[in-house]
């Protein structure tokens, strides 16, 4: 009985002094006394079948409170690992007795909450497909070699190695390298002393990172969302699309034969979170798939590295003793958000705990697709030629093109036969463009290579490669400062002649006359601008407009062994200095060339007939590099 429940006041004669204090009970004051008695046994089996009320939570104090912990108001676990827990105490989990069942219904907490990935009915669980990609750097390595016609023995050991803090370090290893012994993270020169035969290769994460990018957008056909995960692993919603592909397990069945034919090893898992998912294809069994009622008890054994935290985080919770999910969940978790409140996701187990089961949001950040141009022309009968169709069909893709702010730089004609054969042609632009006549006249005499056979009735043309192109400002005369009109004859001479028919030099960031630019085709269209620290030569360090590659040895005579020479004899003829000026001394690249390269002195010098030459002296007297410094032309003027 508590104080709500009220009891009838009944009117008990009073005892005055007068009375005596033992008196004869009327009849009338038995009946009162045991209507009252009545009433208070009422009361009482009313207050015990009335059910409890939960005892309000006490008032924190300002220093128990995470921003990490439990919210004030949410109950939490109270107790420790191995302590038993009454029936119903985790929101329906099944009890199990010991220290796994603690750590079970430790994880369990509170159950999932609405979505977390995206949009969805209230009533449908989110559905995560986690794929992860142990060997996919070697793989694509492997492949891209097989490609040039260097296929590597399977049983070669063979490692792929990036630049590390005391040298270079392993980051991807084959089996064979594997079996020996060799991992990745080790330094190249301690897995040379335990595998003699190792091969080692330089790795590149750029076109890792590309590869993986193409492969999640060709991973979209399951589902049309995903996204990157890591350096080796990617995310998929695939939340109701599991129906289409026979159920989850065959869909995970399908998805890891089709990574298999493209020769990419995976281990895959389905859990209603991303941690989950995580968890599970790198620490799970194969195919592994979790329902939302048996994520607390999958969750638990696992190790605390299934929570995606940093290596030193994992040192120091088992250090703490805490191995497995379940261990750290069981601990009161108001001693870890005070020794984690303020570290990073990566470095709170607790922000990663409640990513794992769905209390904390993680939403799915899916990038868009690249947009596609293409257009199409379907005819009422079968034709030979596409050419009259073609200003259409260009005019058409320029306008889509112009539409997104995009430009053409390489686009594809496809024509489709009666007969199911396939055939189609290609032309490139060294610059963006979306010109419908010039896009036109890079097929001229083109189309003659396609083979109509008996007629075609489809008529395809798609912008395969397609770059950003802004509006440019025009000039009043009508022009424009963009340099179109260089490119597009640019793109006439190479589709009539071939990409490799001309070549344009790129500057480069070098102080030696023979590496300041390199030359490449012109149809790349772009050249790699020199740094920002590289300030443009004055008119005192001119420079020649033809250059010697190789320079040309000179002989020479001088007066003195540090100055300019008094003549030369350069191809069989003689040379006398009138005028000189210099030196210009450059120094070797020490992180370029190799030890002992010497430096040079240039002079720009003008002989007798008027004419200018830029010759150089190559290394000083008794500077310890070599003999008697030799000179050589390096450049004409005029």
């Amino acid at each position: 009985m508590n104080g709500k429940d009220k009891l009838p006041v009944l009117a008990f004669p009073r005892l005055t002094p007068d009375q005596p204090q033992t008196r004869t009970i009327s009849r009338t004051d038995r009946a009162d006394l045991a209507r009252a008695i009545a009433t208070l046994q009422g009361a009482l089996e009313a207050g015990l079948r009335k059910p409890r009320a939960k005892p309000a939570p006490p008032a924190q104090s300002e220093e128990s409170f995470s921003p990490t912990g439990t919210p004030i108001g949410t109950p939490g676990p109270a107790w420790r690992a191995g302590a038993g827990l009454p029936q119903g105490a985790t929101g329906g989990t099944t009890d199990r007795a010991g220290r796994a069942g603690a750590a079970e219904r430790a994880v369990a907490g509170r159950p999932l909450q609405g979505p977390l990935h995206g949009p969805t009915d209230d009533n449908t669980p989110r559905r995560i497909l986690s794929v992860h990609l142990p060997r996919f750097a070697m793989e694509r390595w492997l492949r891209d070699s097989t490609r040039r016609g260097e296929a590597i023995p399977d049983d070669l050991p063979l490692a792929l190695a990036s630049e590390g803090t005391h040298g270079p370090v392993v980051s991807a290893t084959n089996r064979a390298a594997e079996l020996q012994g060799v991992f990745r993270g080790a330094r190249v020169v301690d897995m040379r002393a335990l595998c003699p035969g190792l091969r080692v290769d330089h790795a590149d994460p750029g076109a890792d990172r590309a590869a993986l990018g193409r492969l999640m957008l060709w991973m979209r056909r399951w589902c049309p969302w995903s996204a990157v995960d890591g350096a080796a692993g990617l995310i998929l919603d695939t939340t109701g699309s599991d129906h289409l592909w026979g159920g989850e397990a065959q869909m995970l069945r399908e998805i890891e034969g089709r990574l298999a034919v493209l020769g990419l090893s995976s281990s895959l898992a389905l859990a209603p979170t991303h941690g989950a998912a995580w968890a599970l294809a790198r620490f799970g069994g194969l195919r592994d798939i979790c329902g939302p009622d048996d994520l607390a008890g999958r969750m638990a054994p696992l190790p605390v590295r299934a929570l995606r935290l940093d290596g030193e985080t994992v040192l120091l919770l088992q250090r703490l003793g805490l191995k497995t999910i379940g261990d750290l969940a069981a601990v009161p978790r108001i001693s870890l958000a005070r020794r984690f409140s303020r570290a990073a996701l990566h470095q709170n187990p607790l922000l990663r705990l409640d990513q794992m089961m769905g209390h904390l949001a993680e939403p799915l950040n899916c990038p868009d697709e690249p947009p596609r141009f293409a257009v199409q022309a379907n005819l009422a009968e079968a034709v030979q030629d596409p050419t009259p169709h073609l200003p259409a069909l260009c005019a058409e893709l320029c306008s889509g093109l112009a539409a997104a702010g995009y430009g053409a730089r390489r686009i594809t004609v496809t024509v489709y036969r009666s007969d199911g054969e396939v055939s189609h042609v290609s032309a490139a632009t060294s610059q963006p463009s979306r010109d419908p006549e010039h896009l036109r006249r890079l097929f001229d005499d083109k189309l003659e290579r396609i083979d109509p056979g008996f007629g075609f009735d489809l008529i395809t043309l798609a912008a395969s490669v397609a770059e950003k192109l802004s509006t440019i400002q025009t000039r009043l005369d009508g022009g424009a400062d963009d340099g179109a009109e260089l490119a597009r004859l640019i793109d006439r001479i190479g589709a009539r002649f071939g990409p490799q028919a001309l070549r344009q030099p790129a500057p480069q960031d070098s102080h030696i006359p023979e590496r300041h630019e390199s030359w490449g085709p012109a149809m790349t269209g772009v050249q790699r601008p020199a740094s920002p620290g590289i300030q443009p030569l004055p008119d005192r360090h001119a420079r020649p407009l033809r250059l010697f590659e190789p320079p040309e040895e000179l002989r020479v005579i001088y007066a003195v062994p540090e100055g300019p020479p008094a003549q030369f004899v350069w191809r069989r003829v003689t040379h006398k200095i009138t005028r000189f000026a210099g030196p210009e001394r450059i120094a070797p690249e020490w992180w370029r060339d190799r030890p002992g390269t010497r430096l040079r002195d240039y002079y720009r010098i003008e002989d007798q007939t008027g004419r200018r030459f830029w010759i150089y002296r190559e290394g000083l007297v008794d500077d310890g590099r070599g003999a008697v410094p030799r000179w050589f032309m390096q450049g004409v003027f005029g």
